[in-house]
C-alpha cells in the first residue's frame, strides 16, 4: 500500500497545474475539524469510538488502521507525510484554501494545524481560520484567540479576500452575546479591537464572515457588529431518511435566503449529513445526544454526479458574489458524515467529483483529472 501511495504521490507531482487555476474566479475552500491526529486524547478515542461499528468503517480516513477481523479503528501517530499527502491532494482536487476549526495551541485539536504549518508544501493550499465565538472569551476574560489569531492572520499562506485576510466567525447566540460580552455594544467593540490587532501584526483589515444558518441572526448581526459578510458551518435540517437531493436542496435555498439580505454570501456546499456514528457511541461534547436516539435522521450519502452538481452550483453561486469565495462542508467531518478526504483504504471518488466541478468553467480538454484510485 505505501508503495501504491507513493507512486500515486509521484505522479500526482508530475501533473500540470489545473487549467481552473487560471480560469475559475472563485476561491474553493474547505472546513477541516480535526480529531484525528491525537491517538489517547478524549476527541480521537471518540471518533475511533464512532466509527469502529461495521456500519461506519468505510468512513475511516485513508491514514487509519481498521482491522480486517473487526477490531476497532485506531487512528496512528500524526504523520507529516499523511499531512503533504493531503495538501497534495487538495490542490490537485481544486481547492485553494482550507478553514481550520481553531483550537487553542496546546489542545489536541490543534495537531492537524501545526502539520499544516509545519509543512513545505502548504503554500499549494491557504489556510482561513474558523473561530467559535465562545473562543473569544468574555469581556472580563479575553480568549486565547482574541491574541493569537491576529498573527496568524499575517501570515502569507493566509487565504485573502481583496487582499484582506478570511476570518470565520460562528456559533453566536443572543444568550452568549449579553452574558459574555455584556450586549452587542461589547462584542463591536471586540471585533473592532481585533481588527485594530490584526492590523497592528501587519495583516491588515480582515474579511470577517459570520458564521450562522439563520437569516435573522445574519440580518441583525452582520451590520451591528460590522462584518463583512455571511456563510453557514452547515445546512441540514434534521430530515428522516431523506435522499441527498433534498440536502442540497436546503443548501441552496439557504444561500439564497442569505444573498436576500443584501449581504456578501460565502456559499456552504454540502457533501452530506449522517450523524448515525454519533448517535450510536455518542461523543463526549455532544452531551444532549442519547444513544440511538435520531437513528432515523439523515441524508443519504450523494453519488459522485450528485456531488459533483452540487459544487458547480455552489461554484457558479459564488461567482456571482463579491467575495467569490466558496465553502465546503467538510474536509474531514467523517463521522458526521461530510468529507471530502480519501477515506480507508483509498476511495477518492469525492476528491474526483470535486475536481469535475472545480474545472468546469475551462474546456473539458484542458481539465486534469485525478486518476482512478
Amino acid at each position: 500500500m505505501m508503495i501504491a501511495r507513493r507512486a500515486l504521490l509521484a505522479g500526482l507531482a508530475a501533473l500540470p497545474m489545473p487549467a481552473r487555476a487560471q480560469a475559475r474566479p472563485v476561491a474553493i475552500g474547505a472546513i477541516r475539524w480535526d480529531a484525528w491526529y491525537a491517538p489517547r486524547s478524549v476527541p480521537t478515542a471518540a471518533v475511533e469510538r464512532a466509527l469502529s461499528p461495521p456500519a461506519w468503517r468505510h468512513r475511516a480516513p485513508f491514514f487509519a488502521e481498521v482491522p480486517a477481523d473487526g477490531g476497532p479503528v485506531r487512528m496512528p501517530a500524526p504523520s507529516q507525510a499523511v499531512m503533504d499527502r493531503q495538501i497534495d491532494w487538495a490542490a490537485e482536487a481544486g481547492i485553494d484554501y482550507w478553514a481550520f476549526v481553531s483550537y487553542p495551541a496546546a489542545a489536541s485539536m490543534s495537531a492537524g494545524f501545526q502539520l499544516y504549518r509545519a509543512s513545505a508544501l502548504r503554500h499549494r493550499v491557504k489556510f482561513a481560520l474558523v473561530c467559535e465565538a465562545v473562543r473569544w472569551g468574555r469581556r472580563d476574560a479575553p480568549g486565547e484567540a482574541l491574541s493569537t489569531h491576529p498573527a496568524l492572520l499575517a501570515d502569507p499562506d493566509c487565504q485573502r479576500v481583496a487582499g484582506r485576510p478570511l476570518y470565520f466567525l460562528g456559533f453566536l447566540s443572543d444568550d452568549l452575546i449579553v452574558e459574555a460580552w455584556g450586549g452587542i455594544a461589547g462584542l463591536r467593540a471586540a471585533v473592532d479591537g481585533f481588527r485594530q490587532r490584526a492590523r497592528d501584526a501587519g495583516a491588515g483589515d480582515p474579511f470577517m464572515v459570520l458564521m450562522t444558518p439563520v437569516p435573522d441572526q445574519a440580518r441583525r448581526w452582520v451590520p451591528l457588529l460590522g462584518l463583512d459578510g455571511v456563510s453557514a458551518y452547515a445546512w441540514q435540517a434534521g430530515a428522516r431518511a431523506a435522499p441527498y437531493a433534498a440536502l442540497a436542496q436546503v443548501a441552496e435555498r439557504g444561500w439564497a435566503a442569505q444573498a436576500a439580505l443584501g449581504l456578501p454570501v460565502v456559499p456552504t456546499a454540502m457533501t452530506g449529513w449522517d450523524r448515525r456514528p454519533r448517535v450510536q457511541n455518542p461523543v463526549p461534547w455532544e452531551a444532549w445526544q442519547r444513544p440511538g436516539e435520531g437513528m432515523d435522521r439523515f441524508y443519504a450519502a450523494p453519488t459522485p454526479a450528485e456531488l459533483t452538481a452540487h459544487l458547480r452550483r455552489a461554484i457558479a453561486f459564488a461567482a456571482g458574489q463579491s467575495p467569490r469565495m466558496a465553502l465546503i462542508y467538510a474536509w474531514n467531518e467523517n463521522d458526521e458524515g461530510g468529507w471530502l478526504a480519501p477515506t480507508h483504504p483509498l476511495d477518492a471518488s469525492r476528491l474526483r467529483a470535486l475536481r469535475d466541478a472545480a474545472c468546469r468553467p475551462a474546456p473539458a480538454d484542458r481539465c486534469v483529472r485525478l486518476p482512478a484510485w
